[in-house]
């Protein structure tokens, strides 16, 4: 069992054609991922790696070619909305943004329309979904993790990394791990996750890794307090940050004396969620 993809996810990339969709593609396909499209405007009827891969004009003229239900958006930051709103259109249910530097105000408008077709987004600016021995979408290197029964949620890409070895290492393995990326507005959120992991009978313990601003983590405590009944280890990022300055993700800024790291340890730990001091520590708190 798995959380968002498995061997059955069909994967379409948009912006297939461009160095990193092209680069992280080949990736995603060495690592047994079914990716049975690409789709970039005006260079329809051209095929990838080796004639594997057949290249689209469009979402749709993809998705009813090959039955694609997922895609992956490598998409430049002023043309990604877009690219978002047309596979939304094609029936996709699965999207994940790659795409970082999406001004907040397009996303906004994206959020709201995917919201009301009943799409799952994941990013923008993440790292994407990895399901280990099974599939990956998006830029996670797949040699970093193992399957297991530890399901991971994160704000933090190289965190993220840095977590998925640091289990790997002590043989621990992960049933699913989720980037879901810092920008202020975003889809699939620490709740949405946290709900899909409980769910799964696979996944029996959970990583969170948050980071400093907004309020995503405290709502996980009351969510973590109110619905879950697997343990929760956390690791909250940028205890350090001095306020006003921007620390990596455009979300991870302390204003006005709100996003503290403290208090979000504060929170986790009131409900019973294990926080650790480093990243090395998870595997650890997680016995």
């Amino acid at each position: 069992m798995s959380i968002l993809v498995d061997k059955n996810t069909r994967l379409l990339g948009q912006g297939i054609t461009g160095h990193e969709g092209l680069f992280h593609t080949q990736e995603m396909v060495k690592y047994g991922t079914q990716v049975v499209a690409g789709v970039t405007p005006g260079k329809g009827g051209e095929w990838l790696l080796d004639g594997k891969i057949p290249v689209f004009d469009s979402v749709r003229l993809a998705v009813e070619a090959t039955g694609a239900n997922t895609s992956v958006v490598f998409v430049p930051a002023r043309f990604a909305p877009d690219a978002l709103f047309e596979s939304a259109d094609a029936g996709i249910s699965l999207i994940v943004c790659i795409t970082e530097g999406i001004p907040v105000q397009d996303m906004m408008r994206v959020r709201n329309y995917l919201d009301q077709k009943g799409v799952r987004l994941v990013g923008p600016n993440c790292p994407g979904v990895l399901t280990p021995g099974e599939a990956k979408v998006g830029i996670i290197p797949g040699d970093i993790a193992i399957p297991g029964n530890v399901g991971v949620v994160s704000r933090s890409g190289t965190l993220t990394y840095e977590v998925l070895y640091a289990l790997k290492e002590v043989g621990v393995g992960a049933s699913t791990c989720v980037g879901i990326g810092g920008d202020p507005i975003n889809g699939t959120d620490f709740i949405d996750a946290l709900s899909m992991f409980e769910a799964d009978p696979h996944t029996e313990k959970i990583v969170l890794i948050g980071e400093i601003g907004g309020t995503d983590e405290e709502n996980a405590a009351e969510f973590i307090a109110d619905h879950m009944t697997k343990p929760v280890v956390a690791f909250i990022a940028g205890q350090t940050a001095p306020p006003g300055k921007r620390m990596g993700h455009a979300g991870a800024i302390i204003e006005s004396g709100s996003g503290l790291a403290e208090d979000k340890i504060k929170a986790l730990q009131a409900v019973g969620v294990r926080v650790a001091k480093h990243p090395e520590e998870i595997p650890s708190l997680l016995e």
